[in-house]
């Protein structure tokens, strides 16, 4: 089948595409227009947890189609529920609030703490969040985001977002005024290029709110749901936030996010928040299904023993071809490399032939691998030993081409 123009110029032109059309795909595995398979080390950015197409999602979505779709969220349905119950049991928080998106979520956390600011705090409304950080898209999110250049795009920006530097306390330290009512934070910072928070500045970020009067918020859209080895990162380093968003993996592919909140601290007031398909049964039916999924005996050892499998073969990729290490926690991981060929490698990987492999370089000198959760020791293999063959392509090319 060949490759069909003509949609592409009813797209908004909003990002660069190959010109590849994905039409299935199992777990690990997408097949393209033309039959072309492709080891997927993306999943949608973390999204699909359980892969493509998983059967626990695929039939908790049929079941749920056949029953209810959206009865409003002015009205209770089952799966909304259950779920909510489950992410309570499994964590330190005491309510929820399910939306469709990760930005969606956090945009309802900077809400829900100025909220609380209002009331508790005289009316304090800035959030401390952090330098590279990433929260989305919505001018709110993109504000608190601390990306290069965001501050431009759509300006003005909203104000009360001061920037710290990860893993320095001193700099937050340094930006709390009488204003100042949260901290925001990922506990591993995703869109920067891997790079985890410290036990230490997590605990040393607990102790100051708790000193100051704030509140802390961990956005755990990119690292929630298992991705880090436990169900949330928070748990690492043992603290109890006050706020935390899921999003990405949190739906096992479809679009479904949470903010979750300590029952101090839920504050809205009827009308404060909402939203025309939040909480809706089809979504949340197949949140319950990735839940009880991720949940199972067995399966987060699962996560951790493939965490340690793909951290060992980075870094052994890495001793081999002269770079700079691997970092990361559990199935969200980072190759450092040596130079600035990570787009280069993204594309021969893709474009390898006869079968692709997607891989991501949020930055250029720094491959991202975010694989199902569920991914097997063979699929960790295959995909190291094609990355090492791309890597030997891209590097003999660079010194064939070298003055």
């Amino acid at each position: 089948m060949e490759f069909d123009r003509s949609g592409v110029d009813a797209l908004m032109d909003i990002t660069k595409r190959p010109e590849l059309v994905f039409v299935r795909g199992q777990g690990s595995w997408l097949e393209d227009h033309t039959g072309k398979r492709y080891l997927d080390f993306m999943q949608g950015w973390a999204v699909n947890s359980l892969g493509h197409c998983p059967p626990q999602v695929v039939k908790a979505l049929s079941q749920q189609a056949e029953q209810l779709l959206n009865p409003s969220p002015a009205f209770y349905n089952a799966p909304s529920m259950a779920l909510a119950t489950r992410l309570t049991a499994a964590s330190v928080f005491d309510r929820i609030f399910f939306a469709n998106s990760g930005a969606e979520a956090n945009e309802g956390a900077i809400k829900l703490a100025r909220k609380w600011g209002q009331l508790h705090r005289g009316g304090a409304y800035k959030i401390i969040t952090f330098e590279h950080s990433f929260h989305g898209r919505t001018l709110a999110t993109m504000s608190a985001s601390g990306k290069p250049g965001w501050d431009t795009i759509f300006a003005p920006q909203v104000d009360g977002f001061p920037k710290a530097r990860l893993n320095d306390l001193a700099s937050v330290r340094a930006l709390v005024d009488e204003q100042t009512v949260a901290i925001m934070l990922e506990p591993v910072q995703g869109e920067a290029g891997v790079v985890p928070a410290t036990t230490e500045f997590m605990q040393g970020l607990r102790k100051l709110a708790d000193e100051q009067g704030l509140l802390l918020i961990v956005d755990e859209v990119q690292t929630g749901f298992g991705r880090t080895g436990k169900l949330f990162a928070y748990e690492h380093s043992g603290i109890t936030p006050d706020i935390m968003t899921l999003g990405k993996g949190i739906g096992g592919g479809v679009p479904l996010a949470a903010l979750c909140a300590r029952e101090a601290v839920s504050v809205f007031a009827h009308g404060d928040q909402g939203g025309t398909y939040n909480g809706n049964p089809l979504m949340t039916a197949a949140g319950v299904a990735v839940f009880d999924a991720l949940t199972a005996p067995g399966f987060m050892a699962s996560v951790n023993a493939r965490a340690t499998q793909l951290s060992q073969g980075l870094q052994a990729l890495s001793d081999k071809w002269g770079m700079k290490g691997e970092r990361g926690m559990g199935l969200l991981r980072a190759l450092m490399l040596d130079r600035d060929d990570g787009g280069a490698i993204v594309e021969a990987a893709r474009d390898w032939a006869p079968e692709g492999l997607l891989l991501n370089a949020p930055r250029p000198n720094l491959l991202r691998f975010m694989p199902a959760l569920n991914v097997s020791a063979d699929e960790i293999d295959a995909m190291l030993a094609r990355l090492d063959e791309v890597i030997d392509k891209i590097r003999a090319g660079a010194v064939l081409t070298a003055p």
